[in-house]
């Protein structure tokens, strides 16, 4: 039941993601815009001639202040169209248009009842607000959440359906906002008498926060972080963002709702000298945290790594350093010791809370719109002016917080041995994740599917078992969101080899951790799913049409010495989870065809070679450990995809002593991809070996 709680938990975060996504670009337009426009920022700033009424910078900005403010006045009809596309499976454009419908149908049968009721002003004061015109209940983007979820049944559930002949032209996609309206009218009118009894306990317990004071504001940093690991601190922070559990205030006549909407109205008022922060509690707490706390974290690390690592591991660490500062982007960071010391994730958890409660407390009133980086400390803290925010709070709680972190840290790391970057077993990589993210042949007009082969997305197809053990695909900021229908085939090594920093396991529901690159990852992956190609890690086990030959050789096709897989310093090949062969250290830098047969794919990055023999065999000649980051320098391609190969051809050349240089290894595993469909794959030689003599028996 957990489980199962958890996965549909997981869903729902993951359809917030969409939605609030749109907040950064709405925020910096509402922050500029007003701040540019707003008398006072213009006097202080001296910019009246420049930006003042009559101007065309001044014209320019009030629409992007408006645009901004758009946003966020229909919020709840872009949650139910975002959280409709976010749950449905398949047709999720269908999903987001029966959304849009269904919120307009369900408010205007609120309307229509609130005006045959007497009108807004025989309602309770503060209760109605207008939505897309249409006078409604105040609602909030609970209103467009209860449509998205909705509506997202109803689309699984019917998207699919038959109906009788006479009317089968309604079937299909088509019932979904058929049956979205009818059921949305009927939504609306229960709405009209269950949601002021509902909004009363919403406003309940939104006092009950209030009232809480500084212990609740540390408790509320504390959950958010607790939470980031599960993935579902959107499901947490989201109603203090958007709803009045994150309080109310009436701004300029109206009744706003939720924290976030609080400090953006603020902002856009001309009448406001100071921000409320009541509202910026919820927020404020993350700046000295990501601009400050983290980085110091990064930097113990940095010093706590191994002499011979210390240059790879810093240039790691001072990427997602970067990444939290500037964005509030943390997980690369978070995840960098979640698992390797939960304990400092503890204590991490803790400082979070308590800088949430020292915002509080110093009456810091700067809010954002998605992460607590520079840019939004900027725009929402520096530029509004200390008066209006006390943003220099920050600066002073964050240098404390940097030095507690880089102390704390590196206390803890050296004292318990803590396996952070830089700090691995042997000749382990240094990482923060891996980044065997292939930039491999992308997709093209004309191209084979071959072409657009996708390592990573291989390696996250049979770690979950399968193309048909996935049952569907989403993801947040930070993070692939995954169902599948049998979590005992999930392989987690397999997953973190495809370059994940964690995976999360709760039911059937898998959380893959990648960082901000996550969203060319899902899109990625989507497509190989699509594609269901024939690759170095397909999962799909089907049959392939083979010579009736016995036993098979493959040539070396390196001058070189060859060894064993298990001595190649890479789990994916070591433990043959691409399948059997051997691997070779290259004496010199050309690659000659083993076999007769054809080229079935090529790399963007010129590190891979696939391809497949007359005889059924097919193969992967893949030169170095992790060159793929070195993005095709070094190497010289003599063959494309699709052309034909006999024994001795040159392939490729690459440059041994260049990309030595680089900090990489030049062992090439030969791996036989279809492994599965032979008895016995058998190294013929170990040892020093020439190109062109017999390297690997394959026996049927």
């Amino acid at each position: 039941m957990k489980d199962k709680l958890f996965g549909i938990l997981q869903r729902v975060g993951r359809s917030f993601m969409l939605p609030i996504a749109i907040l950064p670009v709405a925020g910096l337009l509402l922050g500029i815009g007003s701040s540019f426009t707003n008398e006072t920022t213009l006097a202080a700033y001296h910019l009246e001639d420049i930006m003042g009424n009559g101007t065309a910078i001044n014209a320019i900005l009030k629409v992007m202040s408006s645009a901004g403010t758009a946003v966020f006045n229909n919020l709840a009809l872009i949650f139910a169209m975002g959280v409709a596309i976010g749950m449905s499976k398949k047709e999720k454009e269908v999903a987001a248009l029966s959304g849009a419908i269904a919120f307009i149908i369900m408010h205007t049968a609120i309307g229509t009842l609130i005006e045959i009721h007497g009108g807004a002003d025989a309602m309770l004061a503060n209760s109605t607000t207008s939505v897309l015109g249409i006078t409604s209940l105040q609602m909030g983007v609970f209103g467009g959440i209860i449509v998205g979820l909705g509506v997202a049944i109803l689309h699984n559930k019917y998207y699919k359906i038959e109906l009788p002949q006479v009317l089968s032209f309604f079937g299909g996609t088509r019932f979904v906002p058929i049956i979205s309206s009818l059921v949305y009218l009927i939504v609306g009118i229960i709405m009209f008498f269950v949601w002021p009894v509902i909004q009363s306990g919403i406003y309940s317990v939104g006092k009950l926060v209030m009232e809480s004071g500084y212990a609740g504001t540390f408790l509320y940093g504390f959950m958010e972080r607790l939470l980031i690991p599960f993935g579902l601190h959107h499901v947490f922070y989201l109603p203090f963002w958007q709803t009045a559990v994150g309080g109310t205030q009436v701004i300029d006549g109206s009744l706003v709702e939720g924290a976030q909407n609080i400090f953006f109205a603020e902002l856009a008022s001309p009448n406001i000298t100071k921000f409320s922060v009541s509202a910026t509690r919820f927020m404020s707490g993350k700046f000295p945290l990501m601009i400050f706390g983290l980085p110091g974290a990064a930097l113990a690390m940095y010093k706590s790594a191994l002499p011979a690592k210390k240059k790879a591991a810093g240039g790691l660490l001072l990427s997602a350093a970067l990444t939290s500062m500037l964005t509030g982007i943390t997980e690369p960071l978070e995840f960098t010791f979640l698992f390797v010391a939960p304990a400092l994730y503890g204590i991490h958890c803790v400082l979070a809370g308590c800088a949430y409660m020292l915002m509080h407390i110093f009456e810091v009133g700067v809010g954002m719109t998605f992460s607590g980086g520079l840019i939004d400390m900027f725009l929402f803290g520096v530029l509004q002016g200390n008066a209006k925010t006390n943003w220099i709070w920050i600066v002073i709680v964050g240098i404390v917080y940097f030095i507690v972190y880089y102390l704390f840290f590196g206390f803890l790391i050296q004292r318990f041995n803590l396996k952070t970057p830089g700090r691995e077993d042997n000749e382990d990589e240094v990482k923060l994740y891996r980044r065997a993210d292939v930039n491999a042949a992308k997709s093209k007009k004309g191209e084979s599917i071959a072409e657009s082969y996708d390592e990573v997305s291989a390696l996250i197809t049979k770690g979950l078992g399968g193309k048909d053990n996935i049952s569907d695909i989403d993801c947040c900021a930070t993070r692939l969101r995954t169902t599948v229908y049998d979590a005992n085939k999930v392989q987690e090594d397999l997953l973190k080899a495809s370059g994940a920093a964690g995976v999360i396991r709760k039911g059937n529901g898998v959380q893959i951790i990648y960082g901000p690159k996550v969203t060319v990852i899902k899109s990625k992956l989507e497509d190989y799913l699509l594609e269901n190609h024939n690759s170095v890690a397909n999962d799909t086990n089907e049959a392939r049409t083979v010579k009736e030959s016995k036993e098979c050789v493959v040539k070396c096709p390196i001058n070189g010495k060859s060894v064993t897989l298990s001595e190649v310093k890479d789990g994916v090949f070591s433990e043959e989870m691409l399948g059997k062969g051997a691997a070779i250290e290259p004496m010199d830098g050309k690659v000659f065809a083993p076999f007769n047969g054809k080229i079935d794919m090529v790399f963007d990055t010129k590190h891979a070679i696939g391809l497949s023999s007359d005889d059924g065999v097919e193969l992967l000649i893949h030169i170095g450990i992790d060159t793929v980051r070195l993005n095709g320098k070094y190497y010289t391609l003599h063959v494309k995809n699709g052309d034909k190969i006999k024994v001795g051809d040159l392939l490729a050349e690459f440059d041994i002593s260049k990309i030595k240089e680089e900090g990489y290894q030049v062992i090439t595993p030969v791996i036989v991809t279809n492994s599965d469909q032979f008895k016995e794959i058998v190294l013929q030689t170990n040892g020093d070996i020439k190109a062109q003599s017999d390297f690997i028996k394959v026996i049927r």
